[in-house]
């Protein structure tokens, strides 16, 4: 069994969405529920997929990264942000 099909709950994500995943943790302006919402991994599912994938130094340095940004959070947010779309954000497969 492969890293990517253990993620949680018996979610299978592809090598694409694992590696898209990741980058939208690391993100600071992702928040978890775009990642749920795209994915259907919750904060915690998350939390697990990035300690089993990145190694023990960078998860602790996201795990920093992350626990401090209001940004992820969307209930923590003070503003308002949109959902927008460039189409150089998105790699092609």
């Amino acid at each position: 069994m492969s890293k990517s099909e253990n993620v949680s709950d018996n979610k299978i994500l592809s090598a694409s969405d694992l590696s898209r995943v990741i980058e939208m943790a690391w993100e600071d302006r992702t928040p978890f529920a775009a990642i749920e919402h795209s994915y259907r991994l919750n904060e915690t599912a998350v939390i697990k997929l990035m300690r089993q994938e990145l190694k023990s130094s960078s998860f602790r340095l996201w795990r920093q990264r992350v626990s401090g940004r209001v940004t992820k959070h969307q209930a923590k947010r003070s503003f308002v942000v949109g959902r927008a779309y460039c189409k150089t954000h998105y790699k092609s497969q």
